[in-house]
């Protein structure tokens, strides 16, 4: 059976409309052919001049998830920081997406995978050609009931990413995803209605 066969669990149109951002996960290790046949379909993602100026990371040994998930714990508070938010405090109490994320971060090690998507040219063309390929990896591995989200570093700790994974200075890390079996469900998504965020021919024109 092939990887396309085997996304054939759930149809295109659930995975897109049941796909959220999953931050919680179960410890549970994720199978090594369910990983590989999301990387297969990250690969299989369009990109400028089919260059395929990417690489990818698989992170599966304990101890890297671990130190990178240290890396992106302090990644997540300088960007805090960027904006001002200094700690917990700064953050208002109750549920919200900043409060769910500032508990990824503080799990993020804990993710059974997570995968490094690099650009192998450091320019903006090289970054946006990753993009496709983190959207084919989210919705493979929602067909297999894994879920992950996207999440950026920063540059306070890039240099000791580079080092940790050996990638060479002439690649950039775009995205950092992590991927696990969710504690949670998946399931429809609050969004804005189309009118107001689509126009007809011009900008000011509401799509109907």
């Amino acid at each position: 059976m092939t990887t396309a066969e085997r996304l054939g669990n759930i149809s295109l149109g659930e995975a897109m409309f049941t796909q959220r951002a999953i931050r919680r996960f179960k410890p549970d290790p994720i199978p090594d052919e369910v990983v590989r046949d999301i990387m297969e379909a990250a690969i299989r993602a369009p990109n400028g001049g089919n260059t395929q100026e990417w690489h990818f990371i698989v992170v599966r040994d304990a101890e890297k998830r671990r130190m990178l998930g240290e890396l992106y714990h302090e990644a997540w508070w300088a960007k805090r920081k960027d904006a001002g938010i200094n700690g917990p405090e700064d953050i208002p109490p109750g549920k919200s997406p900043m409060r769910s994320a500032m508990r990824m971060a503080n799990e993020f090690g804990n993710a059974p995978v997570m995968v490094l998507l690099c650009s192998t040219v450091r320019s903006s063309a090289g970054a946006g050609s990753v993009i496709p390929a983190a959207q084919n990896m989210l919705l493979a591995a929602r067909g297999f009931g894994v879920g992950g989200t996207i999440t950026t570093l920063h540059p306070e700790v890039m240099d000791r990413v580079h080092q940790l994974f050996g990638i060479p200075d002439t690649a950039l890390v775009v995205y950092c995803i992590p991927f696990g079996y969710p504690r949670g469900a998946f399931g429809p998504v609050t969004r804005k209605p189309l009118a107001e965020v689509c126009g007809a021919d011009h900008w000011a024109s509401p799509f109907q």
